[in-house]
């Protein structure tokens, strides 16, 4: 009888490879996810922080139209923003930044900030 694995080590070497290619592209789209959820916050924090200077009249300005001028200089959407209390001087902005074609289906990447004056200050 003759033995018939001749040629498995093939099949299990291309095997070996199409698994670590689809783990490395799935690594890669967390990463692509990653690096938005990142730049969509960085977008807000900007953006809350501009808006804020802009509510306590150190800018002129309206508070919410600077955060959506803010966000879209840094690639992103300020698709939220308030101003709240205390004496109106703080600001909540939420920016997103859409997801490359892969990832689209998953929805934007969202990053929310609040900002306002520093302790003790009105």
């Amino acid at each position: 009888m003759e033995d018939r694995d001749d040629g498995s080590g093939t099949v299990h070497g291309l095997t070996l490879a199409a698994v670590l290619c689809t783990l490395l592209i799935a690594l890669l789209l967390v990463a692509q996810a990653g690096i938005a959820t990142h730049r969509a916050a960085k977008a807000a924090d900007l953006a809350a922080l501009a808006a804020a200077d802009v509510a306590r009249g150190l800018s002129p300005g309206i508070p919410c139209e600077t955060a959506q001028a803010v966000a879209r200089e840094n690639g992103a959407d300020a698709v939220e923003c308030a101003v709240v209390a205390p004496e109106n001087t703080t600001v909540d902005v939420t920016a997103t930044i859409d997801l490359p074609p892969p990832l689209t289906p998953l929805g934007p990447a969202r990053g929310v900030s609040r900002a306002g004056p520093p302790p003790g200050e009105p």
